[in-house]
């Protein structure tokens, strides 16, 4: 599933803020109906933040760079014409030399990330608040469990439980599709009286996932556990105590 090839330049265009109120309005109102435009742009969003955190965005030594330009600098300067053996075995020397510094320029500068439980819970974080500025809490919004559960199916590879929790103060609101850990992820839209709990479900393990475990992030609460061979990460703005009882529900009623 890919974004339709016409709505790409305007894709970017928005990403980087780039149209004007008439046009982002229009691509913001494509989004809400193309899956597909809607999950690149996701990636796209989420790819940007993480590229911008310390994990992944590193600077070579000031020292290595100073080496790098010294050997191409030398390069640059005429020398006197060598002997054709003292001729191979200096090219071999300064280009094996050369090759070794601009080698470890690309080790230092081209890091793989490694996905920390501190990332994913910028991700996490991040999603909620998306969620909430973006006017996109949901894309199928109903209280009804027998709605929002099937219209995931299709979408993505994993058919999360989508139980009704009114009675116990979590009334479900929808669910929508989101994007964490490179993949078009599940979100479950509940209510705590005027707060939103967003419930993103992955598969069991993956990256950053250190088993059940709460924590706090930049004034959210974030709760995670696995269940059915699924992982769960519910974030919102209420207490954790709060939070963690809506696990504790979530979990009594999904297997009821």
């Amino acid at each position: 599933m890919s974004a339709c090839p016409d709505k790409t330049p305007l894709l970017h265009g928005l990403l980087d803020g780039e149209l004007d109120a008439v046009n982002a309005a229009a691509f913001e109102a494509h989004l809400k109906t193309c899956e597909a435009c809607n999950a690149e742009y996701l990636r796209l969003l989420a790819l940007r933040g993480e590229l911008a955190t310390p994990e992944v965005s590193h600077r070579a030594p000031e020292r290595l760079r100073s080496n790098i330009e010294a050997m191409l600098a030398a390069e640059a300067e005429p020398a006197p014409a060598p002997a054709p053996k003292a001729l191979r075995r200096a090219g071999w020397t300064a280009g094996g030399a050369l090759g070794g510094l601009l080698a470890a320029g690309l080790a230092v500068m081209i890091v793989i990330p490694q996905m920390s439980a501190a990332a994913m819970d910028r991700q996490l974080v991040a999603g909620h608040v998306r969620s909430l500025l973006a006017n996109h809490l949901t894309d199928v919004a109903t209280s009804n469990q027998h709605v929002v559960r099937p219209w995931f199916n299709g979408k993505v590879d994993i058919a999360p439980p989508v139980p009704e929790l009114a009675d116990q103060g979590f009334p479900l609101v929808g669910g929508r599709l989101d994007y964490l850990d490179g993949r078009v992820t599940p979100a479950i839209v509940y209510k705590r009286r005027l707060h939103t709990v967003n419930l993103f479900v992955l598969p069991a393990g993956g990256a950053g996932f250190q088993g059940e475990r709460t924590a706090r992030r930049d004034g959210y609460s974030i709760v995670e556990w696995t269940a059915g061979g699924l992982r769960y990460a519910a974030v919102s703005d209420i207490d954790l105590n709060d939070l963690k009882l809506f696990r504790q529900t979530f979990i009594a009623h999904a297997s009821s």
